[in-house]
């Protein structure tokens, strides 16, 4: 049995330790947000926090997690109403809409590490998430209207 918090709530799971993080939260733990892209770590699709650090969930090792705060697109908000999440929908920034819990979860370490991100900054943070539909500047607006909601509500 592997221990693990996720999105604040305590799981005891019984898998292979070795099982990718994504496999756990998506077909045992039933959190579908979080997105199998490439399953090598390139895309960003299945970006999740693992202690408030951005980690790719298709190549990190349950065992990894055990102990560990993890929180997935659906623990980012209770209501749905983070700053970025307001943000993407204010703009209408996904098309497809599949990479976009990546580009989220990255979005929002990059705001609690960098609150008044640049351009390049924002190009730099996001430059492992990859958006087939080309949304990169729609992103990258979303982007400063969060971080600009954010330095209001503070």
């Amino acid at each position: 049995m592997i221990s693990l918090n996720v999105n604040r709530h305590n799981y005891e799971v019984d898998v292979d330790p070795d099982m990718p993080l994504l496999w756990v939260i998506r077909d045992v733990l039933g959190l579908t947000g979080t997105k199998y892209g490439c399953g090598v770590a390139q895309c960003g699709a299945c970006t999740v926090h693992l202690n408030g650090e951005a980690v790719r969930s298709c190549v990190t090792k349950v065992k990894r997690a055990e102990g560990q705060k993890v929180i997935t697109i659906e623990g980012l908000s209770e209501a749905n109403n983070h700053p970025l999440q307001q943000a993407w929908a204010e703009i209408d920034v996904p098309q497809c809409g599949y990479c976009h819990s990546g580009q989220l979860m990255s979005a929002a370490v990059l705001l609690r590490e960098n609150p008044h991100p640049t351009d390049e900054d924002i190009d730099d943070a996001m430059a492992g998430n990859i958006c087939r539909c080309g949304t990169y500047l729609r992103i990258r607006k979303a982007i400063h209207i969060a971080a600009e909601m954010q330095q209001k509500g503070s």
